[in-house]
This record gives structure tokens, sequence and C-alpha cells, in this order.
């Protein structure tokens, strides 16, 4: 596996050396010891999730806060989306920045989010798979939400407004200068 820094702390590219031959291919998601290597640090994943979605939808951003906050390891295993963090830790130099990533079945990359981002993605291809392990438990009373559309995030969604497919709950998402400052 092929691990790379981005400019936000701790938001790491992870590629997987992939295995190829007539049959298929074979490849390794995840090695806790190799992580760690890179990293400095190994999550403890206790929970894994699966959502497939169609083409526009925007699932996001999404945090928890206090005690259950989580960390996540996210990939596509069929599809492509376009995968959006946005920084909410205030004493980081990117605090209230995003960065986006293309994920895809083809390009079998995942991305390490840590603790005190918000996470969401847009479904670019007909459908999507998207999995992602979590270091806490989902807990709905500290979940929050981060409007995608926040104009002070200037992130390019690839995406017409009109395509754009928004769950009810994601429609009441909070604008950023809307959010306490610490939250994380």
């Amino acid at each position: 596996m092929e691990f790379q820094k981005t400019a936000f702390k701790d938001l790491i590219i992870c590629t997987p050396k992939v295995f190829e031959d007539d049959r298929g291919y074979f490849y390794e998601s995840f090695n806790a010891k190799a992580f760690h290597s890179f990293a400095g640090f190994e999550p403890e994943f206790v929970q894994d999730n699966q959502s497939q979605s169609t083409y526009g939808v925007l699932r996001g951003l999404h945090f928890q806060i206090g005690e259950f906050a989580q960390s996540k390891l996210v990939r596509v295993v069929a599809g492509e989306v376009l995968d959006v963090v946005v920084d909410l830790r205030k004493n980081e130099p990117t605090y209230k920045k995003a960065y986006s990533i293309h994920l895809s079945a083809e390009n079998k990359k995942q991305l390490f989010v840590p603790k005190g981002m918000a996470h969401g993605f847009v479904t670019l291809s007909d459908t999507a798979t998207f999995i992602y392990k979590c270091d806490n438990y989902y807990n709905k009373e500290s979940e929050r939400g981060l409007a995608y559309n926040d104009p002070s995030l200037q992130i390019d969604w690839l995406l017409d407004k009109q395509d754009v497919i928004l769950s009810e709950k994601d429609k009441e998402n909070t604008m950023l200068a809307d959010l306490p400052s610490n939250l994380f």
C-alpha cells in the first residue's frame, strides 16, 4: 500500500498495490501495521458502513461531535464519487478549508478522514457503492451536518445545482458561519 500526505493534518490518501491477472485482481485494502508505520498512529475500526447511491446523490457534509467523533477510512467499490472533507479543527492551519478527491472502483484509492472533519460525497457515475470504516460508533445525538453549498467553502461538486439530490435531513444542514468554533 502506498500512502500520501495531504496539506491537511492526518488526512491521508491510501492507494493499494493491485495484483492483476487473467482471473481478475487482488489487493489488500487495509493493513494496520503499514498504516501505523506511515501515519504514526493506528485507528481501531469498530463499525463498517456501506451505501449505494444514484447519479447526483450528495450525502453530507456529516460529522459527529464530542465523545462520538469519528475517523473514517472511505472507499468506492463500484462507480465513482467526488469525496469532500472540510476541516473543523480550530487549531489547524486548514481550519474551514475544503479538500476533494475522486474515489472510484477503477482507481481503488481510499481516504483516511481524521476526527474533526465534516465529510461528504456526490455520486458522479450512474450508481456508486461507498464503503467506510469508522473508529467510533454512530450516535444520532452527536451527529451534525454542514451545508454542502455554503458559499464560504467554494466547493466545486462537479454537478449542476439542479442535478444534486439531497435527503430531507441534509437540506437542513448548517452554514459554516453558524457552527460553534469550538467543536474540535
